[in-house]
């Protein structure tokens, strides 16, 4: 699960960058990517994901915009044992569209595609145990994207390598939120 959660975490991330290639870094309106986003997909060669991949539901994400355009990200992830929540800031990388996070593992993320508004394909790596990990997820502004959108993700997922073994969307849920209290 933890995993799961980082790696969500990271795909945010990549959302802010996303948008500044496709308007331009001066002319970026962090707005569009700040606050609340669902997790709709993911797509992982993770043992740990693809033992408990049947369980996963729809995880929530906000992302605040920092100082010099780094990101922290909040998630809400639903687990058997409860919701569990946590927080992580990424650092822009240099490279456009790429962030990183050492926190609880080193990860990187890259938006893969967006749309700049509604939805987002993010991939994301880290390393764990010496093995280079990989997942794709598909975030979203709503709790649902369209089946153009499901068959992009799924499209991505297969040229990233990923098997449709690997690929899960995920079932909504109302019980695990990052509602501002």
């Amino acid at each position: 699960m933890r995993t799961v959660g980082l790696s969500l975490g990271l795909v945010l991330l990549c959302l802010l960058r996303a948008e500044a290639e496709d308007i331009g870094a001066a002319g970026l309106d962090k707005s569009q990517i700040a606050g609340k986003w669902h997790i709709i997909a993911l797509a992982s060669d993770s043992e740990s994901y693809l033992r408990k991949k049947d369980e996963l539901k729809m995880a929530m994400a906000t992302i605040a915009v920092l100082g010099e355009g780094d990101l922290k990200v909040s998630f809400a992830i639903p687990t058997p044992e409860g919701c569990k929540k946590s927080e992580s800031i990424y650092k822009q990388t240099g490279i456009p569209g790429e962030y990183y996070s050492s926190e609880r593992g080193n990860k990187t993320v890259q938006v893969v595609d967006t749309d700049g508004k509604t939805y987002a394909v993010i991939f994301a790596s880290r390393v764990k145990d010496g093995r280079t990990l990989h997942m794709l997820r598909l975030y979203s502004r709503t709790r649902e994207v369209s089946p153009k959108i499901t068959a992009l993700f799924k499209k991505i997922a297969r040229e990233k390598s990923f098997t449709d073994e690997m690929i899960k969307i995920l079932s909504s849920q109302e019980e695990c939120s990052l509602d501002e209290a």
